[in-house]
């Protein structure tokens, strides 16, 4: 690169931040686009909607519930992926949108919940609105050119059938949708539909496309309801949670700053100035895709800021171990991330797997992670690879080229015997996971329960309280939640407040009636609340048996790619096997932690196991690429117990300076954090430590087992032995 070229590269670069800062900070125009304060908050830190339908059906059971839950909360998830949808008492249903404040026309979009038959013209139903997978407006073009709406409508396996052999008998005649009794479309049949995909057609707007579309959504739903209330609720945590996760991360990312320029110098610079555009780039593309961002979405980005510190440390790594062998600064800065690359690319396409598993075939929650978690390794990628690579090189083409700017020469790491103590580490790690499934059941022999499940999983009690004058979000955390706590033993209470009005929503474990008399009696006596006004009923938990089924599938499924990714990019099936191992040792151990220290598991929960899940499959993807490596440079005279200890050795530096800042960011929200965040930041230290433990200590050796023990190439490596 030419020295022209390196100062606009830096120019580029100081612009693109100066950009980035302007735009997040200050944004664009008087709706101030771009700016992070426009980011789609969730319930937890702006607050939302919370609309309560009455089933209008008698004595419904409990499976058509869950089925009207289930479908519910896939059709609210088109306004945010952390809307809530769950029961209340027998027979109504909640539903939480975070992020709006008009529930009226939340209420018109959603349509009402009522029954919806497919008829011919003699009155025989077709297909009812349960054989409705979904229902969606769409623009297009006619003959002409001009600009057209339909309905587009998604029929499940059973509808489809059904479907077909009515239009095929109906061709030319129409078949009625009717609702509640009343006819709101006709179309006429073209031609029979077999595929299970119909499109209604006609002189429509968008908007009556779009209320046909959401009327049929509606009406597939198993039991009618009608509207019972709706209040816009303020935000469950104040303002002090929003700013101390911002103090946070800002400490957080100069601590990072300040370790890359000290261990790596000037490319660690280099790649503290690529962090602060990769940061502007995610707050500016949560913005653009109009993602839902909770307070753990809030500490995933910036435990992703952690994250994305590996890659930078890989390339660096590689880069020193070149100069060390005597090359020139340029060409150990051209042959670092070349040889970085697969290891990067590797890693980051792995997780990205999982990021898109977890996004097609999740839920709720697990949905809005994935989101996250994709645009942090796609972004992530762009900034190593193309930003901090663009940035360096500028520095060296603008003269900055001695080679103490770049490298500190130190003695090479003899390899450590790591497959050595094999046994000690195996023993170790099946001890952890052993105590942990005895502590799971020694608690649910008890009746404690294997874990100690929060609301969203179990269920409680939702209480609604008029007090005598409007507290603040801060107020009723310092003064009404101890109280709560003292009363109910719950240390895991969530309150919501109602706008416009002096009424809290206090949500708990599940309370027995002398427990709800107790806090109606403290509440009274504290706070001179008028028991008449205090409520309570009984709520089903936020994440359904669906959703967690859901949840389960997506990591069985997303496992199921990584494997066979990392099988096709290893051509060994068993680096496949044994990183899945240590996967699963990983969550097990995190699982232990869960038992045996009784952190609640609730939503964060569900973000936490799949942040390790990432983690943990990024550090074994790193030392499996040296091992690769390793091995086509290997002589016939080296024994394969070499390779993996030099493999494991040479990467040594690289998983604790990355364990050590991803750990850094993460203990920094727990300190400074609010409650929540700390249930969702003590996990994760643990998982990224025992991440650490297991890339270095457990895969490595796992390979080596499987390698030696199994299959054609295990025979060929005992004969050289």
């Amino acid at each position: 690169m030419k020295k022209s070229k390196g100062i606009l590269s830096l120019v580029v670069a100081a612009a693109l931040i100066a950009l980035l800062a302007f735009t997040t900070v200050a944004g664009f125009g008087k709706g101030k686009t771009g700016s992070a304060e426009n980011i789609k908050l969730g319930l937890d830190l702006a607050g939302g909607v919370s609309i309560t339908y009455q089933v209008k059906d008698k004595n419904p059971s409990e499976e058509e519930m869950r089925d009207t839950i289930y479908k519910l909360q896939k059709r609210v998830e088109q306004y945010s992926t952390e809307a809530n949808v769950y029961q209340e008492g027998d027979d109504r249903i909640n539903i939480e949108i975070p992020g709006v404040s008009d529930a009226n026309a939340i209420l018109d979009e959603l349509g009402k919940p009522g029954s919806l038959v497919f008829q011919t013209q003699d009155n025989e139903t077709v297909i009812t609105g349960s054989d409705v997978k979904t229902a969606s407006a769409r623009a297009g073009e006619d003959d002409m050119g001009n600009k057209e709406y339909s309905v587009e409508l998604d029929l499940n396996e059973e509808g489809t059938k059904k479907f077909a052999e009515a239009t095929e008998a109906n061709v030319g005649k129409p078949i009625s949708i009717i609702y509640d009794g009343e006819t709101i479309s006709s179309p006429t049949v073209q031609t029979a539909i077999t595929g299970g995909q119909a499109y209604i057609t006609g002189n429509f707007s968008y908007e009556e496309a779009e209320s046909l579309a959401s009327t049929i959504r509606i009406g597939g739903l198993k039991l009618e309801l009608e509207e019972l209330r709706s209040n816009v609720v303020g935000a469950q945590l104040g303002e002090q949670a929003i700013s101390t996760s911002l103090k946070a991360g800002a400490i957080g990312l100069a601590i990072v700053f300040l370790f890359m320029i000290c261990v790596y110098l000037l490319p660690g610079l280099a790649s503290s100035l690529a962090l602060i555009i990769y940061t502007g780039l995610v707050l500016v593309i949560l913005n653009a895709f109009n993602v839902t961002l909770t307070l753990p979405g809030i500490a995933g980005i910036i435990l992703s800021i952690g994250m994305a510190v590996d890659a930078n440390v890989i390339i660096f790594a590689r880069v020193r171990e070149e100069m060390s062998k005597g090359k020139s600064v340029r060409n150990s800065l051209k042959t670092g991330f070349q040889k970085a690359m697969s290891a990067i690319v590797d890693g980051n396409v792995t997780t990205l797997i999982a990021a898109a598993v977890l996004w097609f075939k999740g839920s709720g929650s697990v949905k809005g992670f994935a989101q996250t978690l994709a645009i942090g390794i796609i972004v992530s990628m762009f900034t190593a690879l193309v930003i901090t690579r663009m940035i360096v090189y500028a520095f060296y083409a603008v003269g900055l080229r001695k080679e103490k700017l770049y490298y500190r020469p130190r003695k090479e790491r003899k390899p450590i015997d790591f497959l050595g103590r094999k046994k000690w580490f195996f023993a170790l790690s099946l001890a952890v996971v052993i105590l942990g499934f005895v502590f799971m059941g020694v608690n649910g022999s008890k009746g404690k329960g294997a874990f100690a499940y929060s609301l969203e999983f179990e269920g409680g009690t939702s209480t609604n309280v008029t007090f005598d004058k409007d507290y603040t979000i801060e107020e009723i955390d310092k003064e009404i939640v101890p109280v709560v706590e003292e009363v109910t033993g719950d240390a895991n209470v969530q309150t919501q407040k109602v706008a416009d009005t002096n009424q809290v929503i206090i949500k708990t474990k599940t309370l027995g009636l002398d427990v709800r008399e107790a806090l109606n009696k403290a509440l009274a006596d504290k706070f001179k609340v008028d028991e008449s006004l205090i409520t309570a009923e009984n709520i089903s938990s936020t994440i359904s048996n669906e959703m967690r089924q859901d949840a389960i599938m997506a990591v069985i499924v997303a496992t199921i790619f990584m494997l066979i990714y990392i099988w096709f990019r290893f051509k060994d099936i068993r680096f496949a096997a044994s990183a899945v191992t240590a996967l699963l040792h990983d969550v097990l151990v995190v699982l232990t932690f869960y038992a045996v220290a009784r952190i609640s598991v609730g939503n964060t929960f569900i973000a936490c196991m799949l942040t390790i899940v990432g983690y943990s499959i990024n550090a074994t993807i790193v030392i499996f690429d040296r091992i690769r490596e390793e091995l086509r440079l290997r002589s016939k005279t080296t024994e394969l117990v070499d390779v993996v200890n030099k493999s494991i050795t040479q990467t040594l530096t690289r998983s604790i300076y990355t364990s050590l800042t991803t750990f850094v960011m993460v203990a920094i929200l727990f300190v400074m954090g609010v409650s929540s965040i700390r249930e969702f930041a003590l996990p994760l230290m643990v998982g990224i430590i025992c991440g650490a433990y297991s890339s270095v200590c457990i895969t490595g050796a796992l390979w080596y087992v499987m390698r030696t023990k199994i299959g054609k190439k295990a025979a060929e490596t005992k004969k050289k032995r």
